[in-house]
This record gives structure tokens, sequence and C-alpha cells, in this order.
């Protein structure tokens, strides 16, 4: 069993800055995925950013530019830095983790960019 705590979100205004992390817990082992998907008001939930235990990343082509993930092995932790943000990027966030066959998923965080 894998537990993923989220911290990070908030109010930002466009144009502006965040750091999310999800800290794992539990049995976690390589090789795994972690990542951050997002899900909109009305939306379905989509893939931000993802990171292998090996270090190989993909992003969606909304945030390429944007957002980079990065991961801390040591600390079983993974980081979603967000700059330039927009207000398309309001969405609860969640972050992922998939080992062997098994998902698990984080409370989400709220991520809401307004002026």
């Amino acid at each position: 069993q894998v537990q993923l705590v989220e911290s990070g979100g908030g109010l930002v205004q466009p144009g502006g800055s965040l750091r999310l992390s999800c800290a794992a817990s539990g049995s976690i082992f390589s090789p795994y995925v972690m990542g951050w998907y997002r899900q909109a008001p009305g939306e379905q939930r989509e893939l931000v950013a993802s990171i292998t235990s090996g270090g190989s990343t993909n992003y969606a082509d909304s945030v390429k530019g944007r957002f980079t993930i990065s991961r801390d092995n040591a600390k079983k932790t993974v980081y979603l830095q967000m700059n330039s943000l927009k207000p398309e990027d309001t969405a609860v966030y969640y972050c992922h983790a998939r080992v062997t066959t098994y998902n698990y998923w984080g409370q989400g965080t709220q991520v809401t960019v307004s002026s």
C-alpha cells in the first residue's frame, strides 16, 4: 500500500509561480512512475507531468516550458514547479503513483490562478 500526501496549492496571480510537493510512504519501490494530474470543473482528469524512477519525464503540451517535474528518491517526494501560471491552469491537482500494476492517488490540492 502506498500513501500520497500533497501540499503547496493555493491562489496565485496570472504569471506567478507555485510549487507542489507529493510525499509518498509505504511500499513504493522501483520501477515506478509518479506524476501529477489535474481536473478542472466539468472537465476530465488529465495528465500534467510524470517522472519515472529512472528519471524520464513526460509533459502535457499545454505545460511544456512552464512546468518542471522533479523527484527526490531518498525522500520519496515528487515536486511540480509551475511557472508563468495562466487562469486555465486552475484545477485540482492530484498526485499519482503507479507501482507495478497498482495505481495510487493523493487527495488533491486546489490551484487557482486569478487576479
